[in-house]
């Protein structure tokens, strides 16, 4: 976003739908598989998505957490999609079978398998559990297949896509993945690679040390040659996009600047964060009027102690170290516990 203006409205909805997950990624946002689930019951998460529709986005991700895991996620994306908004699902692929994938190709606007490397040694390392890699290539190979088909017979189908988390250990093997992974499956259509933001347990002081990306990596992410190299090398039908994922950081220069995320971030219950990067939510979306919400967002990005403490960030380690302090500030005291009990990270 190039403006200087702040919407009166959020223009992207990102639901982490369920923090329940198989994997156990080293990276995780959300300390998915690590915490309780917080899923709505089925009538609650319908009555989300109309609050969400209320908030005119648009488009909407449905994240995790691992989303297919959850029951009555395809009747969720059904809702805000008859409403004339595109719906997206990000995926592990844990496990995808049959029926699920040709359900997503029907449901979803944009279906995406989370990918971390172009080896099962790297992979599952960062992912958490081995295996993981593999079961996402099969889970690749079927949407890839199942698209194919659709196709054949004047079905439209979305394809499919990757999204690949950037971080120091895997930075190595982009170019690889591009080669070598993406040619495997031919209704693959888009890449995305992006920095490691330092959020969740990427914000740890560990993690910080030795997996977020060196500041002249991010800045490589962030420039349109480097896209357009790997564009180079790519399939011709797939689509490379990259990013340094700096609109996240909401930082006050940027803001002024209008280079910022205006993302509304929902919990899987319904509570929604003032920052999509940051821990501290502003109400719920089962409560709240969608324009109030929305307003207390902003007026987060606001406060003393958010400028404050982001306005002499530069680098990505001073990043992680605001965050750190912003979620402390800002989480409930249940969210407290939890971060002061992240185990300390342990590189490989």
């Amino acid at each position: 976003m190039k403006s200087t203006s702040i919407p009166d409205h959020p223009l992207e909805v990102v639901w982490d739908i369920t923090y329940a997950c198989p994997l156990r990624c080293v990276h995780c946002y959300s300390e998915s598989g690590r915490r309780p689930t917080r899923q709505l019951r089925h009538d609650d998460m319908l009555r989300a998505a109309d609050a969400i529709i209320a908030m005119g986005p648009g488009g909407v991700c449905l994240a995790g957490g691992e989303p297919l895991l959850v029951r009555g996620v395809f009747d969720v994306a059904a809702r805000i999609t008859s409403a004339g908004i595109p719906v997206s699902l990000f995926t592990s692929g844990w496990n995808l079978k049959r029926e699920t994938a040709e359900t997503a190709l029907r449901t979803f606007a944009s279906v995406s398998i989370s990918m971390d490397g172009a080896s099962a040694a790297v992979h599952d390392r960062i992912r958490g559990r081995r295996g993981s890699f593999h079961k996402a290539i099969d889970a690749a190979a079927l949407l890839s297949q199942i698209s194919t088909k659709m196709e054949e017979v004047g079905e439209r189908s979305p394809g499919f896509g990757v999204d690949y988390v950037a971080v120091r250990s895997n930075f190595h093997q982009i170019e690889e993945f591009v080669t070598e992974i993406a040619p495997r499956f031919p209704a693959l259509n888009h890449l995305s690679f992006g920095a490691v933001v330092p959020e969740g347990l990427a914000s740890r002081k560990g993690f910080a040390d030795h997996e977020l990306l060196p500041d002249d990596l991010v800045r490589c992410l962030g420039e349109v040659e480097f896209a357009h190299r790997l564009q180079a090398l790519a399939p011709p039908t797939v689509k490379i996009t990259t990013t340094d994922n700096l609109a996240l950081q909401m930082h006050p220069d940027l803001i002024r600047d209008g280079v910022f995320a205006p993302i509304l971030q929902i919990e899987p219950d319904g509570l929604v964060r003032a920052m999509a990067a940051y821990e501290g939510t502003v109400g719920s979306v089962l409560t709240d009027a969608p324009a109030e919400l929305w307003q207390r967002a902003v007026q987060r990005w606001h406060h003393p102690f958010v400028v404050e403490t982001l306005k002499p960030v530069r680098t990505m380690k001073q990043w992680a170290e605001a965050t750190r302090l912003i979620d402390h500030r800002f989480a409930s005291e249940i969210d407290r516990r939890r971060i002061d009990r992240r185990p300390a990270y342990e590189p490989v």
